[in-house]
C-alpha cells in the first residue's frame, strides 16, 4: 500500500494550485537532492521541481491528473501510469512515470514517458 500512497501524494502535487501547499507536499514526497526528467521538461531539487510544476500548470490551466490503475513496486523502484485532462473534462493525455525512491521512502528520481498526447 504505500506505492499507492506515494503515488497519490505525487499526483496531488500535480493537482495542487496553492504554492504554499504544492512546496509543502514536495517536500513531503521529495528528497532534497531529487530530480524529474520527461521529454520536454525537467526539474531538479524541490525548488527546481516546484517551479517546473508551476510552469506545466500554467500552461495547462484546470488540468488535472489522476492514477491509471495500480503501481507496481519492488526493492526501491516504483512504476506507475496515469491520465491528465481538462477538470471534469475527457483525459487527453497517459503517460507512465518510474521512479528510484530513497531509503526513507520519499522519491529520489522520477523520469515520465508520454503514452497519449494530442496532436500539435
Amino acid at each position: 500500500m504505500k506505492a499507492a500512497k506515494i503515488v497519490d501524494d505525487y499526483l496531488a502535487i500535480w493537482n495542487e494550485r496553492d504554492a504554499d501547499k504544492r512546496r509543502t507536499l514536495i517536500a513531503r514526497t521529495w528528497t532534497e537532492e531529487a530530480t524529474y526528467v520527461d521529454p520536454v521538461m525537467s526539474g531538479q531539487g524541490h525548488a527546481g521541481i516546484d517551479a517546473m510544476i508551476a510552469g506545466a500548470q500554467a500552461q495547462f490551466p484546470g488540468f488535472r491528473f489522476s492514477a491509471l490503475g495500480a503501481p507496481d513496486a519492488h526493492n526501491d523502484r516504483l512504476r506507475f501510469r496515469w491520465t491528465a485532462g481538462p477538470e471534469g473534462g475527457a483525459a487527453i493525455i497517459d503517460g507512465a512515470d518510474y521512479a528510484v525512491l530513497s531509503a526513507d521512502g520519499r522519491l529520489a528520481s522520477v523520469c515520465g514517458f508520454f503514452d497519449r498526447v494530442p496532436a500539435q
